[in-house]
């Protein structure tokens, strides 16, 4: 009961905040307004740690989503985490979470900054790891490791910035664009956004966090914690005028695309193959504002953020009524027995691909024509349009495994669709997930995007699908055999499947290497020479003498006469070698 009170109120006050949000866009837009409040903790020789909030109609944006996607995850989770224990620890996890992502959304301070970055990657570790089992165990160690890479180069920028007298980089941004030492600053908080959005060579924590519940998984990578990385970039992106960094960023942005495209046409653990999406659509994300279009990555954001948590609210569904099952190929012919959920699911998935007039269209078809309008070479070209390819691809597998195929788990099973809670949350998403694209085109824009393009390049997004749309049916419906049939291409399709190596050189590599060294330090240092001569050390010379004077107090009598006698004796001797 306790619980249930607790729920509700959580998504009751989540779900006005964002309403009181929405509002205060609206009117910060209209009037072009910009808020910013400033209170000062201490100050130390010149220098103010000042915890400072701004509200522009960005900041309060995106506030408003992110409140109203966990209100509608927390009223998810009601009926999801219903038959499990220490709810209450679960619910106050996921609060402790949106408030860490709203305190970097408000932040124009990289010291409150560092406050919500690291509360993030704390409080998602302890959700990783909220089925305390061995699998929990690794992939919370590997999400913790990754980000903390982040965290520590978002420290060495609050260092660096006690150069300026204030961490208050906003007022930076104008004037500094061609300094050195911000420069420095813009190659640190993009290497801290790679790690936190899972960019190359950083990408194999994401899959793995997909240990956690469910509903942590829709809130997770949607709109906080994976979208952080970009938020930032979005901030700072002034500083991200040296070409050199957006190339690379373009770079790495485009391949971290189509490697998560490949991968996921490989998997069939449902919740990694739209976690492996997610990284597909960050990777977008960052290479269009590689490109320079920080409000085009934005508005991306936001609609890839509505129709991404009704995909995982819909596979939570999906999961629990096939007994705890994540794997596609047991499943099949779901579309008969759990409908609304269904229609869900294919709604969310379309959007996800880009299908005329649903939110995603609108966002990825306007990337899509300003990256051809562009003077980029053809391997970015490439790697766009492929990658646009396999979203539908992986897409339309993912469809058929579910909805059409044959279902395969039980010969007796009980799908049903009447978990109205379920249901009434995934109906908000489901409209927003519809109508959020159009209406978001027209309040973040002051002005329409006309890009003029030759007939057969404005069809390239419909051409490009369309062979994506028919590639997955043929090689999901089995009618033609596809190349990891044969044992000839093992290796390629083994490289493919293990999303480029990157978990085995993440794990077995680099965090064992440095987990090793240290455990190697622990040994010598700390327990080692170090405890001899601190710790250890010192508590054995404190006991000995205080055994020592024990004996001296128990036996004074004694002790004293025989000392007595022995100074005497030493008196004798010293006179008779005198005389």
């Amino acid at each position: 009961m306790k619980f249930y009170c607790i729920c509700f109120l959580s998504f009751i006050f989540l779900f006005m905040f964002s309403m009181m949000n929405f509002f205060f866009f609206m009117f910060f837009l209209m009037n072009n307004m910009v808020l910013m409040l400033e209170w000062e903790i201490i100050t130390l020789n010149s220098c103010s740690i000042v915890m400072s909030i701004l509200l522009d109609w960005m900041s309060l944006l995106f506030l408003m989503f992110v409140s109203l996607i966990s209100s509608v995850v927390i009223y998810y989770s009601k009926s999801y985490m219903s038959s499990e224990l220490n709810l209450t620890r679960f619910i106050l996890l996921v609060l402790m979470f949106v408030f860490s992502m709203i305190l970097l959304i408000i932040s124009p301070n990289m010291i409150s900054i560092l406050l919500g970055w690291d509360g993030l990657g704390l409080v998602s570790y302890c959700l990783v790891i909220y089925y305390q089992n061995l699998k929990s165990y690794n992939a919370g160690m590997l999400t913790a490791l990754s980000n903390r890479i982040g965290d520590v180069l978002i420290l060495m920028v609050i260092s660096w910035m006690m150069n300026y007298g204030s961490w208050n980089f906003i007022f930076y941004l104008e004037f500094m664009t061609n300094d050195y030492e911000m420069m420095i600053i813009g190659a640190m908080i993009i290497m801290a956004a790679m790690t936190k959005s899972a960019h190359l060579p950083f990408s194999s924590w994401l899959p793995a966090a997909m240990a956690a519940p469910t509903p942590v998984s829709a809130l997770v990578h949607s709109s906080t914690l994976v979208t952080a990385g970009v938020y930032l970039l979005i901030r700072f992106n002034l500083l991200l005028e040296n070409m050199f960094f957006l190339k690379l960023l373009l770079l790495l942005s485009g391949l971290t695309m189509f490697m998560a495209g490949v991968s996921a046409n490989y998997e069939f653990d449902l919740k990694k193959i739209i976690a492996l999406s997610t990284l597909s659509q960050l990777g977008l994300m960052m290479s269009i504002l590689s490109m320079g279009l920080p409000d085009l990555a934005f508005f991306h954001l936001l609609t890839h953020a509505m129709f991404k948590a009704l995909l995982f609210m819909c596979a939570g569904v999906i999961i629990h009524m096939m007994n705890d099952m994540q794997d596609i190929r047991f499943m099949g012919g779901i579309g008969g027995y759990i409908p609304l959920t269904s229609l869900c699911m294919n709604i969310s998935n379309m959007s996800l691909c880009g299908i005329p007039f649903l939110s995603g269209f609108y966002s990825k078809d306007m990337i899509l024509e300003m990256m051809s309008f562009s003077s980029f070479n053809f391997i970015i070209f490439l790697l766009y349009y492929i990658s646009t390819g396999l979203t539908m691809y992986y897409s339309i597998r993912l469809m058929m495994y579910l909805m059409i195929n044959d279902f395969n788990l039980l010969s007796i099973y009980n799908l049903y669709d009447e978990d109205y809670i379920m249901l009434k949350s995934m109906m908000v998403l489901l409209m927003m997930s519809v109508i959020s694209g159009a209406s978001l085109m027209w309040l973040i824009f002051y002005y329409p995007f006309m890009i003029y393009l030759s007939f057969n390049m404005k069809m390239m997004v419909i051409y490009v699908s369309m062979i994506g749309l028919i590639l997955g049916y043929l090689i999901s419906n089995m009618s033609i055999y596809s190349l990891n049939k044969f044992l000839v291409f093992y290796n390629i399709s083994n490289f493919l499947c293990l999303m480029w190596f990157l978990p085995n050189l993440s794990t077995y590599g680099l965090n064992y290497f440095f987990l090793s060294y240290s455990q190697k330090l622990l040994k010598d240092i700390d327990m080692g020479w170090m405890e001899m001569y601190s710790g250890w050390g010192l508590y054995n010379i404190m006991k000995k003498y205080s055994i020592f004077y024990n004996i001296y107090q128990m036996n004074n009598f004694k002790i004293y006469l025989f000392s007595f006698i022995l100074w005497m004796m030493m008196f004798m001797l010293l006179l008779s070698l005198n005389f």
